[in-house]
């Protein structure tokens, strides 16, 4: 394990410090989070978790600390801070038993297990703006690394994530998707979008062989952090009836809730390509922090969906009066779903600025075909 040592960060919310040469961190590489994110972390966030590492580490029982190495190398500190009494519970105790288990008789699982934590790496707590909620782990060689619905090259983009391509250039015809049929998501992450799995490892070619031994009630706690913490608003994109499950709690006065089905191939048709998901969440964190709390959705470099055509240089687009309305009249008669959830966008102050509204559609055979997410193509060997 020592060559997985790594240091995760500083003090949660504070800026991670630069890792030592010849660690896990030097390996993969610290992310930096955007300069925007930090209008996310304004006075009216709770205080950052005062947290020392050493000292919880030093508190822990043998058999806790054996247990937890990998949680105490890899977890980026900010979420270790706020996680911390949840893996000393008896159920991520007993989680991490059975991922044991598994590894004593051979069984190959995925992702590799320096990359199942490398979400809170990419996107430190102090960042998140968007969560993106996905299921299961790609259960297949060279897919899962860590965030939901992406995958390392040479690995294609999977058949969900090249409908949300689609989704994404319906909502920002300037978006190009990556060269080289790529689906690498890791810009999104730098940029403050949270892409969290519900389970975050898979028994190799076994779909939802994790599932029930503990992932769900730890990334549950994920979520819940966020709606608490991240007071000043985070969107939430809830694609399939599971991920919708997953956001019951959260306060739509404070944050945004977005649901559509899943982007399978077996759902997508039915509202997925049209749902204005990418743009309705940069729409409304441009109401919470200004034009520089979008994210940039581009996958490509030097590329930018906030520079578009019939935009002035600050990227607010220019509309008639009135033509928000229209747009939304348009909509909803050309879509046959009906409409869900009624979001309300307030700026940081509480005042009532607008009210939003998702389309969701829902048809008999959906719920059927979300069991379909996160599954990726074989790649030839």
């Amino acid at each position: 394990m020592s060559t997985l040592k790594r240091k995760a960060g500083a003090e949660a919310g504070a800026e991670p410090k630069k890792a030592k040469q010849g660690s896990i961190m030097t390996f993969f590489g610290t992310p930096k989070p955007s300069s925007t994110a930090a209008d996310g972390t304004a006075a009216s966030e709770p205080a950052p978790v005062k947290f020392d590492k050493a000292k919880w580490v030093a508190s822990l029982t043998p058999e806790q600390r054996k247990l937890l190495q990998l949680e105490i190398d890899t977890l980026h500190e900010s979420w270790l801070a706020l996680l911390k009494d949840e893996l000393i519970t008896k159920e991520f105790l007993d989680l991490k038993r059975f991922l044991e288990r598994e590894a004593a008789a051979g069984k190959k699982v995925f992702p590799p297990k320096e990359d199942i934590y490398s979400w809170s790496r990419h996107t430190p707590f102090s960042t998140v703006k968007v969560v993106i909620l996905g299921q299961d782990p790609y259960h297949n060689y060279n897919q899962a690394h860590g965030l939901a619905f992406s995958v390392r090259p040479p690995t294609p983009a999977p058949p969900s994530l090249q409908n949300m391509y689609i989704a994404l250039k319906n909502d920002y015809p300037s978006f190009t998707p990556p060269p080289h049929r790529g689906g690498l998501l890791t810009p999104w992450a730098d940029r403050g979008v949270l892409m969290l799995n519900t389970c975050l490892t898979v028994r190799a070619h076994e779909a939802n062989s994790h599932s029930n031994r503990g992932w769900e009630r730890f990334t549950q706690k994920c979520i819940d952090l966020v709606a608490a913490r991240r007071s000043r608003g985070v969107v939430f994109m809830a694609w399939g009836t599971p991920a919708g499950k997953r956001v019951l709690r959260v306060d739509t006065k404070r944050h945004l809730v977005l649901k559509s089905v899943h982007p399978s191939p077996l759902s997508a048709a039915k509202g997925f390509f049209t749902c204005g998901h990418f743009r309705a969440a940069n729409d409304w964190l441009a109401q919470r922090y200004g034009e520089d709390g979008r994210v940039d959705w581009a996958l490509v470099e030097g590329d930018s969906v906030l520079r578009e055509p019939g935009k002035p240089s600050g990227g607010v687009e220019q509309k008639e009066e009135g033509a928000d309305e229209k747009q939304e009249e348009e909509k909803e008669q050309g879509e046959s779903g009906k409409l869900e959830g009624d979001a309300t966008v307030r700026d940081s102050e509480g005042n009532k600025e607008a009210s939003k509204q998702t389309v969701v559609e829902k048809k008999e055979g959906v719920e059927a075909a979300d069991g379909d997410e996160n599954t990726a193509p074989e790649v030839p060997a």
